[in-house]
């Protein structure tokens, strides 16, 4: 068994919300040019690829797109 608690790794404790910082914060992320949208490339272009080297340092440049910096 195990149990889900659903908190935050780091807490965060926001005093003045911005909607206009957020929107730019959210773009980066997930927009079209965002860490979500190279990630993707990355691991789709894979697939088209003919050389195993070449497969293997897109699935890499892809799975880094994934981890925070």
């Amino acid at each position: 068994m195990w149990k889900y608690e659903k908190k935050l790794q780091y807490p965060v404790n926001i005093k003045r919300p911005s909607p206009a910082l957020a929107k730019i914060i959210i773009s980066q992320l997930g927009g079209p040019h965002g860490e979500l949208g190279a990630a993707t490339r990355y691991l789709s272009q894979r697939y088209s690829m003919p050389y195993n080297e070449v497969k293997g340092m897109l699935t890499d440049i892809g799975t880094e797109e994934f981890v925070p910096s």
